[in-house]
């Protein structure tokens, strides 16, 4: 079984240690606001129904994302769901809501429509969805993530035809094990593992 990610980065400046220490985390987001995040999914999984003029299976939603990953796009064979940052949210609410939650939603559409071998993650398909939602079609946002809680793992050096990318150990690991496939979000090739000590 092979699991395709598509997620909704912080891009974050690199400035070392993160400066958190117990108790400097913020609150992930409550009850009260996770219901209005699955209402706008919900709203946004049916203006795709209604533009695409299908109906999609159902949509799990789950608020158990951590990292630097506001939102998450998981299919893993035939299951599905979207996983949102309950931190990210906390901190960044209406942003996320305007930006991410459509984000994911896209994912979703494009991957119940096409044939997930023939589309890139954020290709045309997905970008016209996005222009469809009048949402806006970035990939990253360039948020401070202080405050908020993350992994500490190593990272593992890829390549596309366009640049280098770090992924963490998990991923990494995935990818290892061919349980995961990672795609550059600028040229849309597969990430190739190339070790610290290539040139």
């Amino acid at each position: 079984m092979v699991e395709v990610m598509s997620e909704s980065l912080i891009e974050q400046p690199i400035t070392g240690e993160s400066g958190n220490f117990p108790g400097e985390f913020i609150e992930p987001i409550g009850q009260a606001r996770q219901a209005l995040v699955v209402e706008k999914t919900r709203y946004y999984v049916a203006r795709a129904e209604q533009i695409y003029q299908k109906k999609f299976s159902p949509l799990p939603i789950q608020f158990d994302l951590s990292g630097s990953a506001a939102g998450m796009y998981k299919v893993w064979g035939r299951q599905h769901c979207i996983r949102y940052n309950p931190w990210i949210f906390a901190k960044y609410f209406d942003e996320n809501l305007e930006g991410t939650v459509p984000h994911e939603v896209a994912h979703f559409a494009v991957d119940q429509t096409y044939r997930r071998s023939s589309v890139k993650p954020h290709g045309i398909e997905w970008q016209r969805l996005m222009h469809e939602f009048d949402a806006n079609a970035e990939v990253t946002f360039n948020l401070d993530l202080t405050g908020i809680p993350q992994r500490k793992q190593r990272r593992h050096r890829y390549r596309c035809g366009c640049q280098e990318h770090m992924l963490s150990s998990t991923r990494h690991n995935r990818a290892l094990r061919r349980k995961g496939i990672y795609h550059c979000v600028n040229c849309g090739e597969k990430l190739l593992y190339t070790p610290m000590h290539s040139p």
